[in-house]
């Protein structure tokens, strides 16, 4: 089992900057990619960036890239994501979740475990 916990969210004026947190625990030895999602009102749960913990890999969602940054801290289990230029669009609940693979999968079903998610709300 792993367990992760969001962080970071909040409201912030278009053009403004956030940064995410996600702590992970348990079996993370099993965790090998760690993918940020997020889920705007009406919608679908939507893939924002991805890394892989082991040789730090990216991938992102053509709609944050050059705005978004993933980053991880292997040896405190933390994940990041560093959101500049934030706008309206970006408004959503964001989700830390983790799979088995090396492979960035921008698919929500593909991933194991999920955080509870942690408020973005970007004002104009």
């Amino acid at each position: 089992q792993v367990q992760l916990v969001e962080s970071g969210g909040g409201l912030v004026q278009a053009g403004g900057s956030l940064r995410l947190s996600c702590a992970a625990s348990g079996r993370t030895f099993t965790s090998y990619t760690m993918g940020w999602f997020r889920r705007a009102p009406g919608k679908e749960r939507e893939f924002v960036a991805g890394i892989t913990w082991r040789l730090g890999r990216t991938r992102y969602a053509d709609s944050v890239k050059g705005r978004f940054t993933i980053s991880r801290d292997a040896a405190r289990n933390m994940v990041y994501l560093q959101m500049n230029s934030l706008k309206p669009e970006d408004t959503a609940v964001y989700y830390c979740a983790t799979r088995l693979s090396v492979v960035i999968s921008s698919a929500s079903n593909e991933y194991d475990y999920w955080g509870q998610g942690t408020q973005v709300t970007v004002s104009s």
